[in-house]
Protein backbone atom coordinates (compact mmCIF):
# COMPACT_ATOMS: atom_id res chain seq x y z
CA UNK A 1 0.00 0.00 0.00
CA UNK A 2 1.39 3.75 -0.54
CA UNK A 3 1.00 6.08 1.07
CA UNK A 4 0.05 9.56 -0.45
CA UNK A 5 2.72 11.62 1.33
CA UNK A 6 5.47 9.64 0.17
CA UNK A 7 3.97 9.59 -3.23
CA UNK A 8 6.72 10.51 -5.97
CA UNK A 9 6.50 14.02 -6.44
CA UNK A 10 9.13 14.42 -9.85
CA UNK A 11 6.65 16.45 -12.43
CA UNK A 12 3.80 18.37 -12.58
CA UNK A 13 1.33 19.13 -15.29
CA UNK A 14 1.06 22.69 -15.93
CA UNK A 15 -1.74 24.26 -18.72
CA UNK A 16 0.01 26.67 -21.32
CA UNK A 17 -1.79 29.25 -23.37
CA UNK A 18 -0.36 31.05 -26.41
CA UNK A 19 -2.73 33.61 -26.23
CA UNK A 20 -1.95 36.65 -25.24
CA UNK A 21 -4.96 37.60 -23.27
CA UNK A 22 -4.34 34.91 -21.66
CA UNK A 23 -1.20 35.62 -19.73
CA UNK A 24 -1.14 35.48 -15.97
CA UNK A 25 0.24 39.04 -15.69
CA UNK A 26 -2.80 40.51 -17.38
CA UNK A 27 -4.64 38.56 -14.65
CA UNK A 28 -6.87 40.25 -11.51
CA UNK A 29 -5.59 37.64 -9.41
CA UNK A 30 -2.37 36.22 -10.80
CA UNK A 31 -1.72 33.66 -8.16
CA UNK A 32 -5.29 32.13 -8.66
CA UNK A 33 -4.55 32.01 -12.32
CA UNK A 34 -1.24 30.29 -11.75
CA UNK A 35 -3.17 28.03 -9.69
CA UNK A 36 -5.68 27.07 -12.25
CA UNK A 37 -2.93 26.14 -14.87
CA UNK A 38 -1.89 23.93 -12.28
CA UNK A 39 -4.87 22.28 -10.82
CA UNK A 40 -8.27 21.06 -12.86
CA UNK A 41 -10.16 21.85 -9.74
CA UNK A 42 -11.46 25.30 -8.75
CA UNK A 43 -11.69 24.93 -5.34
CA UNK A 44 -8.19 22.75 -5.52
CA UNK A 45 -6.87 25.97 -7.35
CA UNK A 46 -8.62 28.30 -4.13
CA UNK A 47 -6.63 25.62 -1.91
CA UNK A 48 -3.29 25.99 -3.38
CA UNK A 49 -3.25 29.63 -3.51
CA UNK A 50 -4.40 29.64 0.30
CA UNK A 51 -1.21 26.94 1.22
CA UNK A 52 1.18 29.24 -0.42
CA UNK A 53 0.33 32.49 0.78
CA UNK A 54 0.44 30.55 4.78
CA UNK A 55 4.07 29.23 3.31
CA UNK A 56 5.05 32.79 1.98
CA UNK A 57 3.09 34.81 5.49
CA UNK A 58 4.92 32.38 7.95
CA UNK A 59 8.23 32.31 5.95
CA UNK A 60 8.46 36.01 5.76
CA UNK A 61 7.48 36.37 9.46
CA UNK A 62 10.86 34.07 10.06
CA UNK A 63 8.68 31.21 11.30
CA UNK A 64 8.58 28.90 8.77
CA UNK A 65 5.33 26.51 8.06
CA UNK A 66 6.72 23.02 9.32
CA UNK A 67 5.99 19.77 7.69
CA UNK A 68 4.54 18.23 11.02
CA UNK A 69 1.68 21.29 11.23
CA UNK A 70 -0.54 19.14 8.25
CA UNK A 71 -3.24 18.53 10.70
CA UNK A 72 -3.56 22.37 11.15
CA UNK A 73 -2.82 23.24 7.65
CA UNK A 74 -5.51 20.48 6.56
CA UNK A 75 -8.07 22.31 9.26
CA UNK A 76 -7.65 25.93 7.92
CA UNK A 77 -7.10 24.38 4.42
CA UNK A 78 -11.03 22.09 5.24
CA UNK A 79 -9.14 19.35 3.27
CA UNK A 80 -9.00 15.43 3.93
CA UNK A 81 -5.47 14.03 4.13
CA UNK A 82 -5.31 12.65 0.99
CA UNK A 83 -6.03 15.78 -0.97
CA UNK A 84 -3.51 18.13 0.97
CA UNK A 85 -0.70 15.85 -0.22
CA UNK A 86 -2.21 15.41 -3.34
CA UNK A 87 -2.21 19.05 -3.44
CA UNK A 88 1.33 19.54 -1.93
CA UNK A 89 3.02 16.67 -3.56
CA UNK A 90 1.95 18.84 -7.14
CA UNK A 91 3.12 22.22 -5.73
CA UNK A 92 6.53 20.46 -4.77
CA UNK A 93 6.74 18.53 -7.88
CA UNK A 94 6.23 22.05 -9.71
CA UNK A 95 9.03 23.58 -7.97
CA UNK A 96 7.05 26.36 -6.41
CA UNK A 97 7.47 24.89 -2.77
CA UNK A 98 10.02 22.54 -1.51
CA UNK A 99 10.16 21.24 1.80
CA UNK A 100 13.78 21.00 3.74
CA UNK A 101 14.19 20.23 6.74
CA UNK A 102 11.05 19.76 7.32
CA UNK A 103 9.86 23.51 6.75
CA UNK A 104 8.02 24.70 3.43
CA UNK A 105 9.32 27.37 2.03
CA UNK A 106 8.75 29.10 -1.31
CA UNK A 107 10.89 27.98 -4.46
CA UNK A 108 12.30 29.32 -7.44
CA UNK A 109 12.58 26.30 -9.06
CA UNK A 110 9.73 27.08 -10.92
CA UNK A 111 10.82 30.21 -12.49
CA UNK A 112 14.36 28.29 -12.81
CA UNK A 113 12.55 25.47 -14.92
CA UNK A 114 10.63 28.07 -17.10
CA UNK A 115 13.35 30.20 -17.98
CA UNK A 116 15.21 27.18 -18.61
CA UNK A 117 12.52 25.80 -21.18
CA UNK A 118 12.23 29.43 -22.95
CA UNK A 119 16.00 29.70 -23.28
CA UNK A 120 16.07 26.55 -25.12
CA UNK A 121 13.40 27.28 -27.10
CA UNK A 122 14.46 30.98 -27.82
CA UNK A 123 18.47 29.71 -28.78
CA UNK A 124 18.07 26.07 -29.97
CA UNK A 125 15.04 26.14 -31.81
CA UNK A 126 13.94 30.10 -33.38
CA UNK A 127 18.33 29.98 -33.40
CA UNK A 128 17.67 33.95 -31.59
CA UNK A 129 20.77 35.37 -29.94
CA UNK A 130 20.28 34.68 -26.02
CA UNK A 131 20.10 38.34 -25.10
CA UNK A 132 17.48 38.99 -27.66
CA UNK A 133 15.39 37.48 -25.41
Amino acid sequence: MSIVKDAPRTSTTIVIRSDSNARITHSRDPYYSLMRRLFQEETTAIRGQKFLLMIEERQKSGNPLRSNEWKEIMEQLDVDRGSFYSMRNKLLGAGLISNRNREYRLSGQFSKDLLDMARWWWTAILNEKPDSL
